[in-house]
């Protein structure tokens, strides 16, 4: 059997590896063959290496044969081949990277295709190449919200907690608010699916009415109580308290998570929570509901059950989410949380530092 090239790393090695890999202007490839010499470096075996990245067993050893014998900067480029040789230096791509990721057309938020071969000089087809190539998607963008709480760190290690270590003799519910449900009605019929066509319905609606769901999800068996009403104050609020409190046995203790509403912290709700105590209230940091585990069952009864529904009243759609509550309790399922806080802590932690260094770069250049 033939015998993989040993690697071995030194620290200006791991360094220079460690930069290709979060540089942003780094194309796939690179980063790639790096994580072929990192995970080498950690004593694994070429097929495992080849499964984690999805890259072929033979090309895993040729990198790592390659990084032994010319070193890191043999993983940057491609030796030249007897195919169509390259237009552009790599000076060249990576100017063009580099306006793409600091950059904007004027008058506009992002780059084209188009623009951006306009501004550069190249074709379209050109600028479609190198950004594939680059992981680049400037028409695409993600919402993020990074926490502001003083007492982040207290609260997520609270919570995560109780996901992952509940305490005894206890129930634990994830908790929370729909709000606003709207109850839509298409101004014509839809035609219904059939082979070769989808469902159809007008992209117009009529609107008669909002419901607000009340859920609560019980972490260790996944069934959900729900409840229905028009509005969501605090008097809705300690309503469902007190259906929870009705539907859960009387010897266990309840620990209800849920966010910061103001109306989860009314005066009213907390006389009554001071004469119950087997509730104990576990906030979810602000700006954190991605923390709050119903939030994934909000999702589901959505696309499931209400985002293609047609109500015509609001009855009708406080129906249609009873049946879904019944049908998924026949069968629940929990929800499974396998980050742990210290994780998470590190991800916010980073993500805080990256807005920022992005917040002082903006005032730098607008002082500039």
């Amino acid at each position: 059997m033939r015998q993989a090239v040993s690697v071995v790393l030194d620290h200006g090695q791991r360094e220079a590896l460690d930069r290709i890999v979060k540089a942003p202007t780094s194309s796939q490839r690179a980063v790639r063959r790096a994580h072929v010499v990192l995970f080498a470096a950690k004593g694994w075996q070429n097929k495992r290496i080849a499964k984690r990245l999805k890259m072929g067993i033979n090309g895993v050893a040729a990198w790592r044969q390659r990084f032994v014998a010319e070193g890191v900067d043999s993983l940057l480029h491609d030796r030249p081949g007897r195919g169509r040789k390259r237009q552009f230096d790599d000076a060249r791509v990576e100017a063009i990277v580099a306006k793409t990721t600091a950059e904007t057309p004027p008058g506009r938020t992002h780059w084209s295709r188009s623009s951006m071969a306009a501004a550069v000089g190249v074709s379209d087809s050109t600028i479609g190449r190198i950004w594939r190539a680059h992981g680049l998607k400037p028409h695409r963008s993600e919402s993020f919200k990074v926490s502001n709480d003083p007492k982040f760190a207290e609260k997520l290690q609270d919570v995560v907690g109780l996901y992952l270590s509940p305490p005894e003799n206890a129930v634990v519910l994830s908790v929370d608010e729909k709000s606003q449900i709207q109850a839509l009605d298409r101004t014509q019929p839809g035609l219904p699916l059939k082979k070769g066509r989808a469902g159809t319905m007008t992209h117009d609606y009529k609107r008669n009415g909002t419901t607000t769901l009340f859920a609560a999800l019980n972490v260790a068996t996944g069934a959900v109580s729900g409840l229905c009403q028009q509005k969501h104050t605090h008097k809705e609020w300690l309503k469902f308290l007190k259906k929870i409190d009705a539907e859960t046995p009387a010897d266990k203790a309840l620990h209800v998570i849920c966010d910061n509403y103001a109306t989860h912290k009314h005066a009213a709700v907390k006389r009554w929570l001071s004469r119950n105590r087997r509730f104990t209230i576990h906030f979810t940091p602000t700006s954190a509901s991605w923390l709050n585990m119903v939030e994934r069952f909000f999702r589901d009864i959505t696309c499931n059950a209400i985002r293609n529904g047609v109500f015509t009243s609001v009855h009708d759609l406080i129906d249609a989410i009873d049946v879904y509550l019944i049908e998924h309790n026949r069968t629940p399922k929990p929800f499974i949380w396998t980050a742990s806080a210290s994780d998470i802590l590190a991800k916010v932690t980073r993500a805080r530092e990256a807005l920022l260094a992005r917040i002082q770069a903006t005032k730098a250049a607008a002082e500039a």
